[in-house]
């Protein structure tokens, strides 16, 4: 089975699960484990902070950010097609009281003139805002890459009105090969960073949160308080940390076959692209007049799996366990489909 539907399919390789196995644990709540330790000092490192937290999920970074960023009754900034927003679970309302004041963005990236247009003059009868959130890359926005001078300028402004900022960076790792810019780049321009280990780094498990040493230090508290934190993580630690030392100078191979990928879509009459090429590991694409889980359903009976993302929308991720070659029976695939 091709298994195209998201990143977060793959599974641990060979010498993952052997670093694993042996990995070197202990309570980390009490702050004993020494795996989970040395990944957060890493992650930290490589992002140019002080410090990081390891976390179950991408969404529990998020939330944590958000939690420490605002109090009950705030108000953030996002784009409207953001993961924080559409894909958490009402989390931020939930967990952080906060209400979101949403900016249409192009792919999921707005500007500094966005955010100002944006903001309210202070009165008792508005949220008041403390937070700007973006995502780099935006799932939605077909894996898109945020301009560093985007981002400076976005972050600027926020930080002129006393704005904190926040990056969903699960996908980061995907945006700084495709840029050839530095993860500590993009993260100099935020005061706090989620990544993620178990998308394009191909980990089982895990994601970080990160930035002053403060910050991290109260996140703690937080993650204690709704229910993760986790006593001998180091085992989930060490397939993140080997993909982190390991994984990330492959994801060109992904990119280049969620090109290739694309290309052989564009020679299927029937799919239609808005986006194309794709940036990065992200392919979206319409199929105008054919129903998309219909087509889905068909792939899966000839072994690939797709997302059906809308009635006439799909989405296709690759990653660590994808080869040039199931690229190949993919597109094989949905010619026969599309044929049919």
């Amino acid at each position: 089975m091709i298994d195209l539907r998201s990143d977060t399919v793959t599974r641990p390789t060979a010498a993952m699960r052997k670093a694993m196995a042996e990995a070197e644990v202990g309570d980390d709540v009490f702050g004993e484990d020494q795996t989970v330790a040395e990944l957060e000092r890493q992650t930290a490192e490589l992002l140019g902070k002080e410090a990081a937290l390891f976390v179950p999920s991408g969404t529990m970074g998020n939330e944590l950010a958000v939690r420490l960023h605002t109090n009950s009754g705030d108000e953030i900034l996002l784009e409207a097609r953001a993961h924080i927003f559409n894909y958490e679970a009402g989390g931020v309302a939930a967990l952080s009281g906060v209400t979101c004041r949403l900016i249409q963005g192009q792919r999921g990236i707005f500007s500094a003139a966005d955010v100002l247009a944006a903001l309210r003059p202070a009165d008792v009868h508005h949220s008041p805002i403390k937070l700007v959130c973006v995502e780099n890359t935006h799932n939605v926005g077909a894996g898109s890459v945020w301009p560093i001078s985007a981002l400076a300028e976005v972050s600027a402004a926020a930080r002129a009105h006393g704005l904190a900022v926040h990056m969903d960076g699960a996908r980061l790792w995907n945006a700084a090969v495709a840029s050839g810019i530095p993860e500590s780049q993009f993260a100099s321009h935020c005061d706090s960073i989620s990544v993620c280990f178990s998308k394009g780094l191909g980990a089982p498990v895990g994601s970080a949160l990160v930035g002053g040493a403060e910050f991290i230090h109260r996140a703690r508290r937080f993650r204690k308080m709704w229910g993760g934190g986790m006593r001998q993580a180091g085992i989930l630690a060490a397939g993140a940390l080997y993909a982190l030392r390991h994984h990330r100078v492959r994801i060109t191979e992904d990119h280049a076959n969620a090109k290739k990928l694309a290309e052989g879509l564009t020679r299927i009459e029937g799919v239609e692209f808005s986006v194309f090429p794709p940036e990065t590991n992200i392919v979206r694409f319409r199929t105008p007049g054919r129903n998309a889980a219909a087509l889905a359903t068909a792939l899966r009976d000839r072994e690939v799996l797709v997302f059906d993302t809308g009635p006439e929308s799909i989405r296709a991720v690759t990653h660590l366990d994808v080869t040039t070659a199931d690229i190949d029976r993919a597109v094989e695939a949905f010619t026969q489909v599309m044929g049919q």
